[in-house]
C-alpha cells in the first residue's frame, strides 16, 4: 500500500419519496475521501485535522468518539471475524465547516492489501442521537454491485424503522495517479417490496488542495448549518402534506448489523457482534434529509 492522498469530491445529493405522498429535492454538496491508513503514517498538510478550522475532519465526529477513528473501525472489524481488511481504509464523509458538524451518514471502504473489498460500514446518525452501524461483507461485496441490509434505527420521523435498504457503491478513481475521478452513492428503502425512498450522492473527486478548500468555503459557505436548515424545510412540508408522524420506538439493542451477500431474496441478514441474535431492522438514511 502506497501512501493515498486525501480527495474532496463536489457534487449533488438528491432525494426522492414516492409515497404515500411524493417529495423530491436536489442540492449542491462537498464531502471528503480520507485514506485514514496513509493519513495515519502521513498526515496531510492541507487537511485541519482534530483542530479548530474553518473546514476541517474530527475523528471524534466518527465511530465511538475517540480521536483515533481508524482504531475503532479495526476494532469493529476484527470483532466481527473480517481480519483480511489490511489495505487501505477510506472514509467519505462530510467535512466540518464553520465549526459545525453534521453527520448523518458516513461510509467506511475496507480495503484488502491488493485492492479488493473486504469490508463497506454505511454508520448513520439520526437526530436522536442514536447511531448505528451496517455492516456489509462477503465474499461477493465490490464497487457496482447492489448490496442489502434491514432496516434498524429509526431515522425519519416520517418513516418507520422497517423494510430494506439497498446500496450501490461506484468509484472510479482507485488506479488514478492524479487523485481525480468519480464517486456515487446510492441508497433506496424498500418498504413491502415497493420502493419507497430513493437517495443518493454523487460528485467529482480531485486532490485536497488549499485551492480546493477555498472553492470549497466560497462556493458552499456555512454548508452543514444550511443543510440542517433544510430539513427542517422540507420536514414541515412533508407535515403540511399531511404526512403522518411515525413515533419513536426504542433503538436497535446492537449497534451494528451485518448482512453477507447480495440484494437478493436469499442474501443473508444477520445481526454483529456476539451473541448470534436476530436484529430488529435496518437502517441507510435518506443521505441527508428529513423523509
Amino acid at each position: 500500500m502506497t501512501g493515498a492522498r486525501a480527495r474532496i469530491g463536489f457534487g449533488e445529493v438528491r432525494h426522492r419519496r414516492l409515497a404515500p405522498v411524493e417529495h423530491a429535492f436536489a442540492y449542491p454538496t462537498c464531502f471528503l475521501l480520507l485514506p485514514l491508513r496513509s493519513l495515519r503514517a502521513a498526515a496531510d498538510p492541507v487537511l485541519a485535522r482534530n483542530r479548530h478550522a474553518l473546514f476541517g475532519f474530527r475523528d471524534a465526529d466518527h465511530g465511538d468518539g475517540r480521536d483515533d477513528s481508524l482504531a475503532w473501525l479495526d476494532g469493529l472489524l476484527a470483532s466481527e471475524g473480517v481480519t483480511d481488511a489490511d489495505g487501505e481504509a477510506w472514509l467519505h464523509c462530510i467535512p466540518r465547516m464553520f465549526g459545525v458538524a453534521f453527520k448523518p451518514v458516513s461510509f467506511w471502504y475496507a480495503h484488502r492489501a491488493d485492492g479488493s473489498l473486504a469490508a463497506i460500514v454505511v454508520e448513520v446518525n439520526n437526530t436522536f442521537g442514536e447511531r448505528h452501524c451496517y455492516l456489509l461483507a462477503g465474499d461477493e461485496l465490490a464497487f457496482g454491485r447492489t448490496l442489502q441490509a434491514r432496516k434498524v434505527l429509526h431515522v425519519s420521523p416520517f418513516c418507520e424503522a422497517r423494510g430494506h435498504y439497498r446500496f450501490r457503491f461506484v468509484r472510479t478513481d482507485l488506479d488514478s495517479a492524479a487523485g481525480q475521478g468519480r464517486t456515487a452513492v446510492r441508497v433506496e428503502l424498500h418498504v413491502d417490496g415497493a420502493p419507497l425512498l430513493l437517495t443518493s450522492v454523487s460528485g467529482k473527486l480531485e486532490p485536497l488542495t488549499r485551492g480546493a478548500v477555498r472553492f470549497a468555503l466560497w462556493t458552499l459557505p456555512a454548508m452543514t448549518a444550511v443543510i440542517v436548515a433544510r430539513i427542517h424545510w422540507h420536514a414541515l412540508r412533508l407535515w403540511l402534506k399531511r404526512l403522518a408522524i411515525v413515533p419513536k420506538p426504542a433503538p436497535p439493542p446492537r449497534a451494528v448489523s451485518r448482512t453477507d451477500g447480495l440484494a437478493t431474496p436469499g442474501a443473508t441478514l444477520r445481526p454483529a457482534g456476539p451473541p448470534r441474535v436476530s436484529p430488529t431492522s435496518d437502517d441507510a438514511t435518506s443521505i441527508q434529509n428529513p423523509a
